[in-house]
């Protein structure tokens, strides 16, 4: 705890309690102190401020950092039958333009950083851009850009369209085969502009193809992903529901399984020893199972998938959490609605995650999960200042994460009820 003496222009957050996220300390009666966008001191006590000091007062509040969801897809939102048929209905602008309001929801819900896994066009490269130069309010986000496939595999984009559309696509539009077009894909969004790399290396449940989680890539493939993306210095996120992609894509170093639904022993095990991150996404697998029940919401080949698979994650979770894999707060956002993501803390609870595991999965593990601990992901001096707040304890209430009622970004706040 500083004491130290503050002389300059500053804000001054009273906050009744504190998650600072960085272990399972909760501190309670402190005066958070930022100067610019950075948190300059934690003082017991609130603090007077000065004459041109700015005060927020947080004192009925629990205050913790920034949200962080590390899987989202900003740039679309599904809607069943008609969102097949955007892919040829819509443009480039008009995904863009549904990223905006789809990034200020997720911001409004308390998430400052978050990763997208996955769009369109790019469009969630010119999304962080234009959040970064503050021509609009978002989260700050880490992208990979367009997901990288195989031919048929989860992500092809024309899966489902006749031979006179689909046409032979490759690396570029993010279908790979074979290694040398594994590096020309990684390359590729590098130069797009992307942060970081996400593969299919499964089947998946929306993608207008049979098998859900049959593996996709071989490990040759996965290996030059890999080294490729650490050459560029871009982690590598891996979509995967079955055991065998999954083996194949933690052998070859990835950092993190997306999903993970058909997860066994074998694969917790061999996540423990490579220190591989486990991103559940509950949500998204709650959300393709209801939905399976409507008939007509999904294509025929895609609604078996969405029963079978979508029921599972909750109890693959709960046995991961249970074994001690490493585990970051994810929501795939974009498949159910976009700023529902405090939901997924309650569905983490439910299936036994400690409450403080649960805020702890989606700061301090999703920053380090990106690489960015060193500027965010907990409540310190000398970090960005990134903090949201709860009226109440969501320690004692998880549900209370789906009630943000103060969001601070970069040191701006944009919503303070």
């Amino acid at each position: 705890m500083s004491t130290s003496f503050t002389a300059y222009a500053a804000t001054f957050i009273h906050a009744g309690k504190v998650i600072p996220a960085n272990n399972d300390e909760v501190l309670t009666e402190v005066t958070i102190i930022i100067d610019g966008n950075t948190i300059t001191a934690i003082e017991d006590g609130f603090k007077k401020a000065g004459q041109s000091d700015t005060v927020i007062n947080l004192q009925n509040h629990t205050v913790m950092p920034g949200l962080m969801d590390m899987h989202t897809h900003l740039n679309f939102q599904n809607s069943g039958m008609r969102g097949y048929m955007e892919r040829f209905t819509l443009n480039e602008a008009d995904y863009a333009l549904k990223g905006v309001q789809y990034a200020k929801r997720t911001l409004d819900a308390g998430f400052t950083t978050v990763r997208n896994l996955g769009d369109s066009y790019n469009t969630s490269v010119a999304l962080k851009k234009a959040i970064n130069q503050g021509v609009i309010d978002g989260p700050r986000i880490y992208t990979a850009a367009k997901s990288i496939a195989t031919t048929g595999g989860h992500a092809d984009p024309t899966n489902g369209m006749s031979a006179s559309l689909s046409g032979d696509i490759g690396p570029k539009e993010g279908v790979i085969n074979g290694q040398d077009d594994a590096r020309k894909a990684v390359r590729q969004r590098y130069k797009d502009g992307a942060d970081l790399i996400k593969i299919t290396a499964t089947g998946g449940v929306l993608s207008v193809a049979k098998s859900g989680q049959n593996p996709q890539f071989m490990q040759d493939e996965l290996k030059a992903i890999v080294d490729t993306a650490k050459d560029y210095g871009m982690t590598v996120a891996v979509h995967a529901h079955g055991k065998e992609g999954m083996k194949r894509a933690i052998l070859a170093g990835v950092d993190s399984i997306e999903h993970g639904t058909y997860m066994n022993d074998e694969i917790i095990a061999l996540m423990k020893e490579r220190g591989t991150y486990y991103v559940p996404t509950i949500m998204a697998g709650n959300w393709v199972a209801e939905k399976s029940k409507i008939d007509g919401f999904f294509p025929d080949i895609v609604r078996p998938k969405a029963a079978t698979i979508g029921p599972l994650i909750q109890q693959t979770f709960a046995k991961a959490y249970k074994a001690g894999v490493k585990i970051a707060m994810g929501t795939d956002s974009g498949v159910s609605a976009h700023g529902d993501n405090g939901l997924e803390f309650v569905l983490m609870v439910e299936a036994g995650m400690k409450p403080i595991d649960a805020i702890r999965s989606a700061t301090y593990h999703g920053a380090t999960l990106l690489n960015i601990l060193d500027k965010v992901g907990t409540i310190e001096a000398g970090k960005l200042a990134d903090i949201v707040a709860v009226k109440g304890d969501p320690l004692e209430n998880i549900r209370l994460m789906q009630e943000i009622q103060f969001v601070m970004k970069d040191g701006k706040v944009y919503k303070q009820n």
